[in-house]
């Protein structure tokens, strides 16, 4: 009974202060949700108005540039005009080199338009959306009568980087009507190739002719030491020939004591005296 007396009371010391705690937490939440001042609850409700304010004014402003955007698709070319070009410089745009094209409007309406601009531009063949090089806008303000033509002439230069690739050229005319109405004519809206200028003599082109002549150089050179050393071995064979007759040795050189001492040493008469002994015979 001691013993479970004990646990009892430790069990009561235990619960006793956890109770005091949250009974604690409790009111001291309800009283700083009294002490709350009411100003600060209106300047919390001020800021989140200013805030889905801010937020509609945002939702506008794109709203307006989706539209503007919009507009600008919607531009197109007007019935009544009637528009041409003419590469002057030809159907080629070679890299750094000015490229010149006319272009003609003709007025087929009862109307009288203002042609504004005339621009051009390089893209992306794959997207037409992406601008690569894009050129000045030339300012026209020239007034097109009725039953009347007009021709502009534009000139641009291809950067040097973008020789050898095909890029899309879109060449746009801007003009109004008399009522203030903006129209857009792509004049030119093809991909063509920017290509290289071969110029007369560069600097690749001279090192490769001095390589060859020097190729050729060295091959006549092997040539003409292979035909030389063949020469040389065969002159210096040498070919001996024979006596052919007794008459065509020529002995008066040698003295006469050496020709009797051979003489004596050997049985058979020199040629010479052969020649006399036969020379008697035949007298």
């Amino acid at each position: 009974m001691f013993r479970l007396g004990s646990k009892l009371l430790l069990l009561l010391l235990l619960a006793f202060p956890c109770g005091f705690m949250s009974t604690g937490l409790v009111s001291a939440d309800t009283d700083s949700a009294e002490d709350t001042d009411p100003d600060v609850a209106v300047d919390e409700e001020e800021d989140e108005e200013e805030v889905l304010v801010d937020e509609d004014q945002i939702q506008t402003s794109e709203g307006d540039d989706s539209d503007a955007e919009a507009a600008d698709k919607l531009m197109t070319s007007h019935h009544d005009a009637d528009t041409t070009i003419i590469f002057m410089t030809g159907e080629e745009f070679p890299a750094n080199e000015i490229v010149r094209f006319l272009v003609g409007f003709t007025n087929k309406g009862s109307q009288e338009f203002t042609v504004q601009s005339l621009e051009a531009s390089f893209r992306y063949p794959q997207d037409f959306q992406f601008y690569i090089q894009n050129f000045t806008a030339l300012p026209l303000s020239t007034v097109v009568q009725p039953q009347a033509q007009a021709s502009f002439e534009y000139s641009f230069i291809p950067a040097q980087p973008m020789a050898g690739r095909p890029f899309g050229l879109v060449i746009l005319l801007n003009y109004l009507d008399t009522e203030g109405n903006v129209f857009q004519t792509a004049i030119y809206n093809q991909t063509v190739t920017i290509t290289e200028k071969e110029e007369g003599l560069d600097g690749e082109t001279m090192f490769m002719y001095i390589f060859l002549v020097g190729l050729v150089a060295l091959m006549l050179f092997g040539m003409y030491q292979v035909l030389d050393s063949r020469t040389k071995k065969r002159l210096s064979v040498k070919i001996e020939k024979g006596t052919v007759g007794v008459n065509d040795v020529d002995i008066s050189w040698i003295p006469q004591e050496t020709l009797n001492v051979m003489n004596k040493a050997s049985p058979k008469t020199s040629p010479r005296k052969r020649t006399k002994r036969a020379a008697g015979v035949d007298q």
